[in-house]
């Protein structure tokens, strides 16, 4: 859980909503209407095919998330909120780096740089080379700047962090 400098405080949701066309769009909109900045948004089908789960990061004071909480319960289309703000939550986020121009060497490198961060080469060629990170959001911006100040031609695509409460901790 971060503090922010300007009274903000870094906010985890978990929404079960309809898994139906539009809703995305209507609960992204509710927050930015309000002007409320997403850190990250998640969504994917849960076991129920019927039901979707949105894991929602925002940075918010005290009153302004009530009033997000409130509005996603008076949606419609919303079946569960799950503040896990001050929760024991397990997170990961999926980040994949596509390095290009690379030579033997730094390929060697990538491959050292793999065993010790521990994240996967999934793909490459004579110049260029793809990695898989699934791990917290922190670790991949640590596995991110070396990237950044090891090679010139990155590419890089994050998924956003998920979250479900943690088991081990609850009754702690």
């Amino acid at each position: 859980m971060r503090k922010k400098d300007d009274g903000l405080k870094r906010r985890w949701l978990s929404l079960f909503v309809e898994n139906k066309t539009g809703v995305l769009a209507r609960i992204s909109g509710l927050l930015s209407g309000k002007s409320y900045n997403i850190h990250s948004l998640t969504v994917g089908e849960t076991e129920d095919s019927s039901v979707s789960r949105m894991t929602i990061c925002l940075d918010a004071d005290d009153s302004t998330y009530e009033q997000i909480k409130k509005q996603f319960n008076r949606s419609v289309e919303v079946i569960k909120v799950i503040d896990y703000t001050d929760a024991h939550i397990r997170t990961k986020e999926v980040m994949f780096i596509k390095v290009y121009g690379v030579n033997e060497k730094q390929r060697a490198e990538i491959f050292q740089m793999a065993e010790a961060f521990r994240f996967q080469v999934k793909d490459m060629d004579k110049s260029s080379v793809l990695i898989e990170a699934v791990r917290t959001e922190a670790k991949n911006d640590s596995i991110l700047r070396v990237f950044k100040d090891r090679f010139s031609a990155i590419e890089v695509v994050r998924g956003g962090p998920v979250a479900i409460e943690s088991i081990s901790m609850q009754d702690r």
